[in-house]
């Protein structure tokens, strides 16, 4: 009981050293309080992806005072090759930097030198630097795809429910495609945001029937390397209703002995439509 009294203490006495003396509150994606050259990890990102860093504008100076706009902007300093930054803008709050890793990165972890400025040093503030860390992965998302397989009829759309759980620190946007079924070239470009977890719908349909096996196919609409798929069955039957509607869409081309039942046909197919609502 004594040592965690002890523990307490020395938490809370550190805590009001920190809120004392000049800092930078890191907000997004993770939550930080740093003195000047601390450390912080950001979370994974993947090859030519981008994301901000979220700081307050707010800290104490020197004279122990609070001072709610002292950083004046937010930069990178210090990056690894290939990667690019732009800061923020002057005298926003909160400040956001967006950083951009290198298009073909390899994997690990990479280390990102930060600074908040004062600029002038007009609230006696001067600069702090921090070092921030990200690792660099293309497992930044988790897939699911149901059904994995669809039992429908021809021309009729059914609908693929896809969950994206965006476990990196990127609101890059993801792309959904469907590879393998004839005659279908149908992109739907989604957002998630990091840190969540979202379900989109994605219809998918055929003109013939058949049995198709296609790849449903997430990736990164700003890196090939981020991409996952899953595999689709898709059972397409036809029907008598479908064939006749299909058939009365037509244009009559066939010899006059036979058109007293072909109109026959086109009237069932009209019914059928009707009674289908189509």
């Amino acid at each position: 009981m004594r040592m965690a009294a002890v523990v307490l203490l020395l938490f809370a006495s550190l805590f009001a050293v920190q809120a004392g003396a000049m800092y930078l509150a890191i907000q997004g994606p993770v939550n930080g309080t740093l003195n000047n050259n601390g450390s912080i990890y950001l979370g994974k990102v993947g090859p030519g992806e981008s994301f901000y860093v979220l700081a307050s504008a707010s800290t104490y100076n020197a004279n122990n005072s609070y001072v709610n706009i002292g950083w004046d902007k937010f930069e990178a300093v210090g990056l690894p090759n290939g990667w690019s930054a732009q800061s923020s803008p002057l005298y926003e709050n909160p400040m956001k930097l967006k950083i951009t890793a290198a298009p073909y990165a390899q994997d690990g972890v990479y280390k990102l030198v930060l600074r908040a400025v004062n600029v002038g040093n007009y609230s006696k503030l001067g600069n702090i630097t921090i070092n921030a860390y990200v690792n660099i992965t293309p497992d930044v998302f988790n897939l699911n795809v149901s059904p994995s397989v669809i039992n429908t009829g021809v021309n009729k759309p059914s609908n693929l429910y896809i969950r994206i759980n965006n476990t990196g620190i990127s609101d890059d946007p993801f792309v959904i495609n469907a590879y393998g079924l004839p005659a279908w070239n149908v992109s739907d470009e989604v957002i998630t945001l990091h840190s969540t977890s979202t379900v989109f719908v994605y219809p998918v349909f055929v003109k013939e029937p058949g049995s198709y096996t296609f790849n449903l196919t997430v990736g990164s609409a700003t890196s090939p390397l981020i991409t996952k798929s899953y595999a689709i069955t898709l059972n397409a039957q036809s029907s008598l209703a479908n064939d006749y509607y299909a058939l009365g869409q037509g244009v009559i081309i066939s010899p006059v002995i036979i058109e007293p039942a072909y109109s026959v046909m086109v009237l069932i197919s009209y019914l059928a439509g009707l009674f289908s609502g189509k």
